[in-house]
């Protein structure tokens, strides 16, 4: 994830059009709240404004549109500048924000280039709970735009002290950087729980040194869409479990320790070179093994953790937590959340319900969902080891026959699609990697008659945690 590792220096000066810039006296106290600040609502009316002008690709192409444009950036130029004063740990990245915009003004707005002020912020060095952050680039949301847009985001840093001693040890993961919303522009009014600085309009790619997750977003869909789904299953919860139905920020805490690392598990183990191969096209399910096996390995050392004589009484209370939130969260959230077309979390989600299931530790029966949780973890962890031995044995396979193996792994738990030409091994062998991918269906693994009841039921649930937070 993340941006260079090189230390930025502080941009000295300011471009002529900022010598105005407003002074932020109201921020100076540490307790007020950026987001009621008329310098807030200046920026974010600003970008919203952008955002009506700007391409795709985040230009602005009629020249009619550029006195208006100019009139938006220079507002925000000057304004983000006011926030030096509540943020003095974003100095650098604020001076360079403002020239970033100075610049994409004046060079008659075409396709934005903000590589400087990206590389001026660096959250990954302060990770303070409760730390504020000003965000404001022309950018991508992940599971939201898919257009290079001009947004803007108050943030703080989640850092809750166990965290902190986990990463100084076993777990070090210096990119991570878990975060709350505290306000936000439409393209985060969306499904969108990350910010990674890859998703920025920029001139070229950097080493990225940082990746953001917003654990609140997380908390909010769980906690929703668990509570609902518990209901309709009849699945009885266990204690602890409940307790994070109730707890916001006890859920927020549980998931900093499961994407701590999670994150860190996809560039460990024996992996097939890149296992996530973000720029090769490849077949949906094997997106859907490496989130899973990170997930699962999350499961597993959250496993050891609580078992562990020396863990403290906080970490093992969250360890324990860790494990409930990975099985919930993917067997019911992930499974039916988003379109069918090449879902690979819903996968992950379906073949972890159909292994507890098919293992004997999950059961539906007499339409009421029962779980056998001390018979659990070994269940979980053998799927882990599942994948772990595919993905072992692929290093000295071909691409195909990896895929092939992999197909074979999800598909002898997971039904596939009677139509598949997978399933019948009917594919161009002899051709090109390109074959197999074409071949897959945009719903290679359907909904079983279990979760296209419950997916029907959970709908409404679902729909509306679209841009939840921890205010709901």
């Amino acid at each position: 994830m993340s941006i260079a590792e090189t230390p930025v220096d502080a941009i000295v000066g300011e471009p002529e059009v900022l010598e105005d810039a407003p002074t932020l006296e109201d921020l100076v106290l540490e307790d007020t709240a950026l987001e009621n600040t008329a310098q807030w609502q200046a920026i974010k009316s600003a970008a919203v404004a952008l955002q009506e002008l700007q391409a795709k690709d985040g230009s602005i192409p009629n020249a009619a549109d550029h006195a208006a444009a100019r009139e938006h950036t220079a507002t925000i130029a000057r304004t983000v500048l006011s926030f030096t004063v509540a943020l003095p740990h974003d100095v650098a990245y604020l001076q360079a924000l403002s020239l970033d915009f100075a610049r994409w003004a004046d060079e008659d707005f075409g396709v934005p280039d903000f590589y400087d002020s990206l590389m001026a912020f660096q959250p990954q060095l302060d990770r303070i709970d409760g730390l504020r952050h000003l965000v404001v680039f022309p950018m991508l949301t992940q599971n939201g735009s898919t257009s290079r847009l001009v947004e803007a985001v108050l943030i703080e840093v989640l850092w809750p002290e166990f965290v902190s001693e986990l990463e100084a040890g076993d777990y070090a993961n210096a990119l991570f950087v878990p975060i709350r919303f505290i306000d936000f522009t439409p393209g985060y009014d969306t499904n969108s729980a990350v910010l990674f600085p890859e998703t920025v309009a920029m001139r070229e790619i950097p080493t990225f040194t940082w990746g953001a997750i917003f654990a609140d977003r997380e908390a909010a869909r769980f906690r929703r869409v668990v509570r609902a789904a518990s209901e309709i299953t009849k699945l009885e919860l266990p204690a602890d479990a409940a307790r994070l139905l109730d707890d916001q920020r006890l859920t927020e805490e549980t998931f900093v320790m499961w994407d701590l690392i999670h994150d860190r598990t996809h560039m460990r183990g024996d992996l097939p070179f890149d296992p996530f191969m973000i720029k090769q096209r490849m077949p949906f399910f094997l997106y859907s093994l490496e989130e899973l096996r990170c997930d699962l390995t999350a499961f597993r050392e959250a496993v050891t953790i609580e078992h562990a004589e020396q863990t403290d009484a906080v970490t093992r209370d969250r360890a324990r937590l860790v494990q409930y939130a990975v099985i919930f969260d993917r067997i019911f959230r992930f499974a039916i959340t988003g379109s069918r077309v090449r879902n690979y979390d819903g996968l992950g989600g379906q073949l972890l319900f159909a292994w507890l299931h098919q293992h004997h530790v999950l059961h539906w029966t007499d339409t009421r969902l029962t779980i056998d949780w001390d018979e659990v973890p070994e269940v979980v962890i053998a799927l882990g080891r599942e994948i772990e031995e595919l993905y072992w044995r692929s290093i000295d396979r071909p691409k195909t026959a990896h895929w092939l193996a992999a197909y074979d792994l999800v598909s002898a738990t997971v039904t596939p699609h009677p139509a598949s030409n997978w399933a019948k091994r009917e594919l161009p062998l002899d051709g090109p990697p390109k074959g197999f991918t074409d071949a897959v269906l945009d719903d290679e693994f359907p909904l079983s008659m279990f979760y296209e009841a419950l997916s029907k039921k959970m709908a409404g649930v679902i729909e509306s945690t679209e841009g939840i937070t921890a205010r709901g």
